[in-house]
């Protein structure tokens, strides 16, 4: 089922590791911000870009492991599918939300990190459907979806970090 992608998932497993790593001192950065807004901003914003990172990790991981079934896999990868999917919409319904609030989200943040990444997580379930068939194209469908979902991770985490630091609340003690 990989010949020839071995290297790629191996490389976007250790890229996705690491970007999450690097989140975690973007988390820093909320430091003098109003709990409130951190807290919304988490649930919204930050927790969706880091699950985009986390399956990514995961499909990669869950394709190199030895002696998976064809069907584990793609169960596995399935499930990691309906997981996104539940962050997105998550995402997208909150998102939606907040355009009635006093400080409307940027009109790129609805198609960022809601819609867009609901779409994609649909059509992983569709690619896990497709691995569980075993068809051919299914694992070239995986790896540009993975990349899509990293690009789009990468966009949200760039966005997050220009929005957090330069708009402190209070000044850094």
């Amino acid at each position: 089922m990989l010949e020839g992608w071995e290297n790629y998932f191996v490389l976007m497993g250790t890229a996705a590791a690491s970007l999450i790593g690097l989140l975690f001192v973007v988390v820093t950065l909320t430091h003098g911000h109003e709990r409130s807004h951190v807290l919304r901003g988490q649930a919204l914003y930050m927790t969706p870009t880091a699950i985009h990172f986390g399956v990514v990790l995961s499909a990669s991981a869950i394709v190199l492991t030895p002696k998976l079934t064809v069907h584990v896999v793609a169960g596995l990868i399935g499930l990691a599918a309906l997981w996104g999917e539940f962050k997105a919409v998550r995402s997208t319904l909150g998102i939606l939300q907040l355009r009635r609030s006093d400080d409307p989200p940027h009109w790129t943040d609805l198609w960022c990190y809601g819609v867009g990444p609901a779409l994609a997580y649909f059509a992983l379930l569709g690619i896990a459907a497709a691995i569980w068939a075993a068809a051919p194209w299914s694992i070239d469908a995986l790896a540009a979806l993975l990349l899509a979902l990293m690009l789009t991770a990468l966009r949200n985490a760039w966005d997050l970090i220009t929005w957090i630091a330069p708009r402190r609340d209070t000044p850094p003690a």
